[in-house]
């Protein structure tokens, strides 16, 4: 596979009253084609401004200070504006979290899928129209062809967001960026869509960008994952490597608070402390203060990335040769043996009982 997206050493601030926020600070990673890729943090790590990037999307008091962003070999950050409308929506596409704020109120569905195809490829009214048809078949619209009149409020938020979805993929776009796109979702509606972007996948032959705070949701969809802290990611992997053998301290902190069944509601985990004001970033590492493995080198010192494997990296002091050996928590260690005792039975029964 090659490459189809590179973002390298991306910064990106924001003035604000109070002063100059370093959201984002010197983030790389890429994406080949056919790949999904997920970017994980809390609210607040910088993975929503850096897909916004990709899309030339960010709020007017957002500068782009350094890095690149190359697609297909063309940096993003030089085109014109024209240039970029002719890539928004038609080679890059966008799932937003809440459908009800994507859709607009006023205009049937069918009408609103339509419209990119409309845009794009000057496509005739009729033959857009049936394109759209077919599109809400493929994502699933039950009766698409006398659903075509309706409007967003008579649909259900699982079938919204399978709207949007439709939006975002009737010009099948080389890349699709999806921005939590089933958090507002129950976990049966979130399955289900989850299930329905990697049918289209394979479908329209697109890579996925895949946003969340959730690690449980990827391990349903990822090849790779990059998890960000503080405007920066700390670190990535294949999606295995990430789930179990993770390295990052902060990663074993968003494994740790994710339920299980066996979870007991009562303990269920919290990283300690909140993240810091990136007004004033630290010195040192930035998670050093919620590490209850910290080091004095943390505080002094931004660690580089260590390699792991080849696919393998971290950003922490304790990959260090010199560094102390610190074991992974015990309860991740349950939660990967309570994980491979389910891929066995999936292989096994060709399914979980129940689904």
């Amino acid at each position: 596979m090659s490459k189809i997206l590179e973002v390298n050493n991306l910064q990106i601030d924001f003035s604000t009253y109070a002063g100059t926020v370093k959201a984002i600070r010197d983030v790389s990673f890429d994406l080949e084609e056919g790949e999904t890729l997920a970017i994980v943090g809390e609210s607040g790590s910088g993975k929503s401004v850096t897909v916004r990037s990709i899309l030339r999307q960010l709020a007017p008091n957002a500068t782009v200070e350094n890095g690149e962003i190359l697609f297909n070999g063309e940096d993003i950050l030089t085109k014109s504006k024209k240039q970029m409308n002719a890539i928004r929506g038609n080679e890059i596409s966008m799932i937003f979290q809440d459908p009800m704020t994507s859709l607009d109120p006023t205009m049937p569905i069918g009408k609103q899928v339509a419209e990119p195809l409309l845009l794009h490829h000057s496509m005739s009214k009729s033959k857009a129209m049936k394109r759209a048809e077919e599109v809400l078949k493929l994502v699933g619209i039950q009766n698409a062809t006398e659903r075509m009149k309706d409007y967003p409020h008579q649909f259900s938020g699982g079938q919204r967001q399978r709207i949007v979805i439709a939006i975002a993929i009737v010009n099948y776009p080389k890349i699709i960026i999806a921005d939590e796109p089933t958090t507002a979702l129950d976990v049966t509606i979130q399955a289900q869509i989850i299930d329905l972007l990697k049918e289209l996948q394979k479908k329209i032959d697109t890579s996925i960008i895949f946003i969340t705070h959730d690690l449980g949701v990827v391990a349903g969809i990822a090849d790779r994952v990059a998890v960000m802290y503080a405007g920066k990611i700390v670190e990535y992997g294949t999606t295995d490597e990430i789930f179990y053998n993770p390295k990052h301290p902060y990663t074993w902190g968003l494994l740790e608070s994710m339920p299980t069944l066996d979870t007991d509601s009562s303990r269920l985990y919290a990283i300690p402390g909140t993240p810091p004001d990136l007004l004033d970033p630290p010195k040192g590492d930035a998670f050093a203060a919620r590490n209850e493995f910290a080091m004095q080198i943390d505080l002094e010192e931004q660690p580089p990335f260590f390699e792991v494997s080849d696919t393998h990296y971290a950003a922490t002091w304790l990959l260090h040769p010199d560094a102390p050996e610190v074991n992974v928590p015990q309860e991740i260690k349950q939660r990967q043996a309570h994980y491979s005792e389910l891929e066995k039975l999936v292989e096994t029964k060709g399914g979980v009982e129940g689904d």
